[in-house]
């Protein structure tokens, strides 16, 4: 089944205002979940909407929450999310971090009390409008063997930065600190199919291929999948983002970070609040002046699109091209859901009165 973008945006809009959002929110949150969709990132978008509705169910999520910065310095802030969707509590973020940048040249912004934030690539691209270099990162369910561990500790933990360009489109990186992001692995769930080797181990730490290995004590591996193939790096980067999104926020953090799915109970002892993010905004201008660093940024790009391709393979690319193209594509043919999925959603629209658009 194939829905515009406009059909998607209204029936989800409809969804988030039904479990009790404000029309900003619901507008706000909605725009960042379909972010993932048009940009191709299929296991972050729509298919995760029946899982923020079952968060609300389960009172984990607080459709109407008090937003606020608890402490701050002229550069610097933390914000208490109230329990709130973090679709809604990340652009808030990321706007004070944008906000503080503008008056001291660097803003950072740490985030505790809060929920899944879709994916990081949108917070840190609301940086590129105001001739600024945008981070975002978020830490979450731990679903992550360390390094020489069986035991999951960490989230899939993403990065994204995003830099602008001049005539060029913007380098905007948004990766997870996994091999691959356990959204990937849904998607397979979905197809019935196996993974690639290294994204996966089993309970006893033996390399699967199995995508349904989470559900039988298994976990994602960092990025390298293995110690010689640079895991220690991705375990490393992992817990950066841990630290940076949740130790220095006062959420939960390793093994006591909030599970995605509702029916997974909450761990025990957790020593902080909700999930954490972190957001960064850095003005160009503080640097160099910002017409100067984005004409460099076009050099820059057009010289890597220059490299000599590999054998069996067309073009280089730049982080942000393959996002941007299916972008594209998908705004003029609209966006192609998977029947699972289809099937999800109609059950929530059914469950909260709200129309499913037709094909």
């Amino acid at each position: 089944m194939t829905l515009s973008y406009q059909q998607l945006y209204t029936f989800t809009h409809a969804v988030f205002t039904a479990i009790g959002c404000s029309n900003e929110h619901a507008t706000t949150a909605t725009k960042a979940l379909l972010s993932a969709d048009i940009r191709g990132i299929d296991s972050h978008g729509v298919a995760r909407l029946s899982g923020y509705v079952r968060l609300w169910e389960a009172k984990r999520i607080n459709a109407n929450p008090d937003i606020r910065v608890v402490y701050e310095t002229p550069s610097t802030a933390v914000v208490d999310g109230d329990s709130g969707l973090g679709l809604v509590i990340a652009p808030y973020a990321m706007q004070v971090a944008i906000d503080k940048a503008a008056q001291c040249g660097t803003g950072w912004v740490s985030v505790r009390n809060t929920n899944h934030f879709g994916i990081a690539g949108y917070h840190a691209m609301m940086a590129l409008n105001h001739d600024m270099i945008g981070m975002a990162m978020t830490n979450a369910s731990a679903l992550v063997a360390p390094t020489f561990s069986i035991e999951r500790m960490l989230g899939t933990n993403p990065i994204a930065v995003a830099i602008p360009a001049n005539k060029q489109p913007p380098f905007v990186a948004d990766f997870a600190t996994t091999t691959a992001a356990n959204g990937k692995l849904e998607i397979l769930q979905r197809k019935n199919a196996d993974t690639p080797e290294g994204w996966v181990q089993d309970a006893e730490g033996n390399t699967s291929t199995d995508a349904n290995i989470l559900k039988k004590a298994g976990a994602l591996l960092p990025l390298g999948s293995d110690r010689e193939h640079g895991s220690h790096k991705g375990y490393a980067l992992g817990s950066i983002v841990d630290i940076f999104s949740a130790v220095l926020s006062g959420a939960s953090y390793g093994p006591w970070a909030p599970p995605f799915p509702a029916y997974v109970p909450m761990p025990q002892n957790m020593p902080g609040k909700g999930l954490g993010h972190f957001f960064g905004a850095m003005r160009v201008d503080a640097f160099r002046p910002a017409n100067e660093f984005k004409m460099h940024m076009d050099n820059w790009i057009q010289r890597f699109r220059s490299a000599t391709p590999a054998p069996g393979h067309e073009r280089v690319l730049i982080p942000g091209d393959p996002e941007r193209e299916m972008e594209a594509i998908r705004m003029q043919e609209g966006i192609p859901l998977v029947d699972s999925v289809v099937s999800d959603l109609q059950q929530v629209a059914e469950k909260l009165a709200v129309i499913w658009p037709k094909d």
